[in-house]
């Protein structure tokens, strides 16, 4: 047996975002130093996960939350787009590189969730064709750098669940989400709208396409603000708005009702929202990215 570790390569560096670690390190503090921190401390955030360029600014609004000084665990949840998963699945490997640094995955809460019977494994493949826990790593790393050698990370792939599942996978992490030292990262970007994306919800009452994209969304986002997973699974079936990481928000409502039973009062706050461009016609496209904060009071 060798005791080689195994690691998760930053695949979409020198794509997605720049493989230049100082490069990075500059665009990252760029953008959370115009940003104000008044969420503080986090216990939750959404943020987006395309190419920096298109949503590095928004996600800064986020990660302006995180306190690193208290957060030593922070679970990152996001949604499978290549391999279909009808539940969860956990990383086979032990480090997921960033061009900051290195993180090192939590085996012994990685144990506890496999014990569970809930969780597959996803091959190195899928871990490193997948960009939607990837694209929150060094912004991870970022905003932890005071703290580097005090944290870990719990990567969650999560797949197509249904309300049931969503409702068993909300339970679950809901005691891990009730312990202030752990951080959850909810992975999604809004609505992918065009021909390309297939869907093309219009209404013109609204005004521009671009202006109705918003209505959308924000009727969405108040939802998740309402922190009522029910309402939120109403509203998809209703204008099936293309949030791809609909189940791990999914989840994360779940979680939050779960606590809420027993008494813990939290709230959530959008900070940010932003398009990768404004649609006006149909044959346009765009992506929307929207980053927001849980507090537990």
């Amino acid at each position: 047996m060798s005791n080689r570790v195994l690691c998760r390569e930053a695949s979409h560096a020198g794509s997605w975002y720049t493989a230049s670690g100082p490069q990075l390190n500059a665009q990252l503090e760029g953008w959370l130093s115009q940003v104000q921190s008044t969420k503080r401390p986090a216990r939750a955030i959404i943020a987006p996960h395309a190419g920096y360029t298109y949503c590095g600014s928004c996600a800064a609004h986020a990660y302006k939350q995180v306190d690193p000084t208290i957060t030593r665990k922070i679970f990152i949840l996001g949604p499978s787009h290549h391999v279909p998963l009808s539940r969860c699945a956990l990383s086979s490997v032990e480090i997921y590189r960033t061009p900051l640094y290195d993180l090192r995955i939590d085996q012994k809460i990685y144990g506890e969730l496999w014990k569970t019977g809930m969780f597959e494994r996803m091959s190195l493949q899928t871990d490193e064709d997948e960009h939607s826990i990837e694209m929150h790593l060094p912004y991870t790393a970022k905003a932890m750098e005071s703290h580097k050698d005090e944290f870990t990370i719990v990567p969650v792939l999560v797949g197509a669940l249904s309300e049931s599942k969503e409702q068993e996978f909300g339970k679950l992490f809901s005691k891990y989400l009730a312990d202030p030292t752990n951080l959850f990262v909810v992975s999604s970007d809004f609505c992918h709208w065009g021909q390309r994306f297939r869907y093309s919800y219009y209404d013109e009452s609204q005004g521009e396409i671009y202006r109705s994209i918003e209505h959308l969304d924000k009727m969405g986002m108040s939802i998740i603000e309402q922190l009522d997973p029910v309402s939120f699974s109403n509203y998809l079936k209703k204008y099936h708005n293309t949030i791809c990481g609909r189940h791990p928000i999914g989840v994360l409502l779940n979680a939050i009702t779960e606590l809420q039973k027993n008494g813990m009062n939290m709230s959530f706050s959008f900070l940010n929202y932003a398009q990768s461009s404004q649609c006006r016609n149909w044959q346009d496209s765009s992506v929307s990215y929207a980053a927001g904060a849980l507090m537990v009071h």
